[in-house]
């Protein structure tokens, strides 16, 4: 078998035998196969798509090219979140010591920024120490003690998607539904969760731009969870727009703080709330949507879900002083306005421009040795239905430079669109059990 045999069967849109793929994802984790080489099989798979039977083989040798994590020795009840990837997605900042804080096991291995969407890895980094490279033992000894854990893939689980997942995000190969759903559930299978939502982010900030795309991933991510034994819900979110009032590293890590205080964003409130009922009902839990509501604000207005947090800031070598204090985050050497040059309501905040921009600012990486800027961003003072007067602060970008500066505010005054009619927005599209 050769590297080159099964480049030129998939270049011609043939189905892969499972021997083809697990030869692929032997050799590309091992080295023998180099970059360039898998560049080209991902690009043709991006271009011709897979079979469900190529997915289903694809993520079972993901998952079982590094260890297979147990977690049984802790819990038969462990619940794990993913996201598919949005524009100022904070939400497992804020969702996961919420769940932590009521008892539900949580074991997550996050990831990377990939495109112009964030990485929850890269945003937990910010906080001064903390330690997203943990070992097994450790992760497993965190979840343990503290009921919590939120660390990066490690070398160990599914290095073959670490290796390809990094490989997407430089050759424009991020918004492939087969290398979506494989890379996602591969690691799910290989993390050792026994339930897991899936927040299937839809539009223009997310690499699933319409519904029909997002409802397919869903149901073949549904599907593999299926054939794995893993309990496992989709929600569809809207990602038309950037979640929340932030984008980019330390301003999202503190509007996550704010969050946990009770702060919360209308629209993050509403996709953490159901995420969270989703991640209850799978627990067995609490079925009932009522008092699952009630018991999320009981942890939230408590203070516990802002102290499991701390928690496991101080579990991982983070400062915890940077959470109690979040004005002691590094900021921007140039903070500057974004002007409304008309009157109205907010039509649209397109979050695919508001992404790009957030990237030239250095949000994220355009390469994959490209180093983040944990200090620059965005926040918005106006989104989709506000009302907005001529000359009143639309957003503030937070720049390391004037130039970039200048290039951001203009490149959000694009994204603004304005109209004559407030417009209503929902966040939560769909439930895909």
């Amino acid at each position: 078998m050769d590297i080159l045999d099964i480049i030129e069967n998939k270049k011609k849109a043939k189905e892969l035998s499972k021997e083809e793929i697990e030869y692929f994802i032997k050799k590309y984790t091992s080295g023998e196969i180099t970059d360039y080489q898998a560049a080209a099989l991902i690009m043709a798979i991006c271009i011709n798509g897979m079979t469900q039977s190529e997915i289903l083989n694809l993520t079972i040798s993901m998952a079982h090219s590094g260890d297979i994590l147990d977690l049984s020795d802790i819990s038969n009840n462990i619940v794990d979140k993913h996201s598919t990837g949005g524009v100022g997605d904070k939400v497992t900042l804020i969702l996961m010591p919420i769940i932590a804080s009521l008892g539900i096991p949580v074991a997550k291995m996050s990831g990377r920024g990939l495109g112009i969407t964030g990485g929850t890895a890269d945003k937990l980094e910010s906080i001064p120490g903390y330690n997203t490279n943990l070992s097994i033992e450790e992760f497993k000894n965190n979840v343990k003690e503290i009921g919590i854990s939120l660390m990066t893939q490690t070398l160990n689980l599914a290095p073959a998607d670490k290796k390809i997942y990094a490989l997407r995000d430089c050759i424009a190969c991020t918004n492939s539904i087969p290398l979506i759903a494989s890379s996602i559930m591969s690691k799910k299978i290989a993390s050792g969760a026994n339930s897991i939502v899936l927040d299937v982010t839809c539009g223009k900030g997310s690499f699933m731009r319409n519904k029909q795309d997002a409802r397919r991933l869903a149901k073949m991510m549904n599907l593999i969870g299926k054939w794995a034994k893993i309990k496992t819900s989709c929600v569809l979110t809207n990602m038309d727009e950037p979640l929340g009032y932030s984008v980019g590293n330390n301003l999202e890590v503190i509007e996550a703080i704010d969050a946990l205080k009770g702060n919360m964003a209308k629209d993050v409130k509403e996709v953490v709330m159901n995420l969270a009922i989703q991640i209850m009902n799978l627990a067995n839990f609490q079925s009932n949507t009522f008092e699952c509501k009630k018991r999320i604000l009981e942890v939230i207005e408590s203070g516990k879900a802002l102290e499991k947090f701390k928690e496991l800031v101080k579990k991982q070598g983070g400062d915890v002083s940077y959470i109690e204090n979040p004005e002691k985050f590094e900021k921007a050497p140039i903070i500057t306005p974004v002007i409304s040059e008309e009157s109205g309501y907010v039509e649209k905040l397109d979050a695919y421009k508001v992404g790009k921009a957030g990237l030239e600012l250095g949000i994220g990486r355009k390469e994959k040795e490209d180093s983040i800027d944990s200090r620059v961003g965005i926040i918005f003072n106006k989104k989709i239905g506000d009302k907005v007067k001529k000359d009143e602060v639309l957003a503030y970008v937070h720049a390391n430079s004037a130039e970039k500066s200048i290039e951001c505010v203009d490149a959000i005054k694009e994204a603004y669109k304005l109209g004559n009619k407030k417009i209503a927005k929902k966040n939560i599209i769909e439930i895909i059990n």
